[in-house]
């Protein structure tokens, strides 16, 4: 309308004048046009813009927790681990059960969904067995699961050992225990800690024992052939006593006896050195001789020091009773064991569980730097 106007007015004005002032006001006109198709221009731009999403901020994935530290519970004495089809199965003293639980990562906290109740056996009351269930632990032979487990009627002159079977194929499957009976030899004498060895086709169970049978405080190690896995076939025989000052702290005793192999198939034997309730409880390591009896007495090596001893500065107090188990890769070989945080035992000072990996030396014979630290880092077994 304003531009009409301005037209009109141009009758009044000098030819020459009309053409300057229309030449002037188109130029503002497409000027105009101009201005209004960029700024048209600039708001798709913008909203094209806002349609787009923006280059995606790749999040860095969290480090893999590729470390654990001691203890990883805190109580569990006598511990003892076995791993198949990939998981891992842990017991301990329990005192009136055999109690056998499924632990996910042994390098874990043993709590949560990480350690789950598997099975327990609780013996009938008014047995010569229904007391004090001490150590079990777990062998497979011959496709079978058997625990071996001390126990006695509530007087401890009276523990002997017992066997249980379970009547599934695997751990992982399900089943029940069973109890096999007692596992004793001719002498009948006290006994507890029962392990096993499988040894160029022959079933032997050493554990420890009395020599007579009144309790003389000493406890030694003694070996007998088996011919089932719950009966003993023939006399025992002595294999070691507590000859070592540091076997004798307390009482002299050697007990908790386990059995690991070398890459050569060399059979070891540790034990424990010294009363549990010391702070000097330790392991202690035999060899059987190459092409050795195991039935025969000088065929066995006894280390003359321990291998595994007291850490104060680590917070690691009377260290024993072990168990050994592989990695789930089968790569790596591990102990455990349980151990005290503090000096002086007494029974609110609780024996808790510990695992470290075993050091093979150029004998190859298992060996271990130090007893591991309270809360110091350590690699997870592999494939864990």
């Amino acid at each position: 309308m304003r531009i009409t106007l301005l037209w009109l007015k141009l009758d009044y004005l000098q030819d020459n004048q009309k053409m300057k002032l229309a030449n002037k006001l188109l130029s503002s006109w497409w000027q105009l046009l101009i201005i209004l198709f960029l700024l048209s221009c600039g708001d798709k731009t913008a909203e094209m813009e806002e349609d787009i999403d923006p280059d995606p901020i790749e999040e860095e994935e969290p480090e893999p927790n590729l470390y654990f530290v001691n203890p990883v519970w805190s109580r569990g004495a006598d511990p003892w681990v076995v791993l198949e089809n990939g998981k891992y199965y842990f017991t301990y003293t329990a005192g009136s059960s055999l109690s056998l639980y499924e632990v996910k990562r042994i390098s874990d906290y043993f709590e949560g969904d990480n350690f789950v109740l598997h099975s327990r056996w609780r013996p009938p009351s008014g047995t010569a067995y229904s007391s004090n269930l001490w150590a079990p632990e777990l062998h497979k032979i011959n496709n079978k699961w058997y625990a071996y487990i001390a126990a006695d009627n509530g007087e401890n002159r009276n523990h002997r050992m017992y066997v249980l079977e379970y009547s599934g194929s695997q751990l992982s499957r399900g089943g029940d225990w069973m109890l096999k009976g007692k596992m004793t030899d001719p002498t009948d004498n006290w006994a507890i800690d029962g392990t096993i060895l499988e040894h160029e086709g022959q079933l032997y169970t050493i554990w420890s024992g009395w020599s007579s049978p009144e309790n003389t405080a000493t406890q030694n190690l003694y070996i007998a052939r088996m011919s089932n896995p719950w009966t003993i076939d023939g006399e025992r025989v002595l294999i070691s006593r507590p000859d070592y000052a540091w076997e004798k702290h307390g009482n002299p005793i050697n007990e908790g006896p386990a059995i690991i192999t070398n890459k050569d198939g060399e059979v070891f034997l540790t034990y424990s050195g010294s009363g549990f309730w010391t702070d000097d409880y330790c392991l202690g390591l035999l060899k059987l001789k190459p092409g050795g009896n195991p039935m025969v007495k000088a065929d066995w090596i006894k280390y003359d020091q321990p291998i595994l001893t007291r850490n104060d500065e680590g917070g690691v107090f009377g260290p024993g009773h072990n168990g050994f188990f592989k990695s789930p890769d089968g790569t790596e070989d591990w102990v455990i064991y349980h151990a005290r945080n503090l000096p002086g035992g007494g029974d609110t000072n609780y024996r808790n569980v510990r695992i470290q990996k075993v050091n093979w030396n150029e004998a190859a014979s298992p060996t271990f730097e130090r007893a591991v630290s309270i809360g110091e880092k350590m690699k997870r077994p592999s494939g864990e």
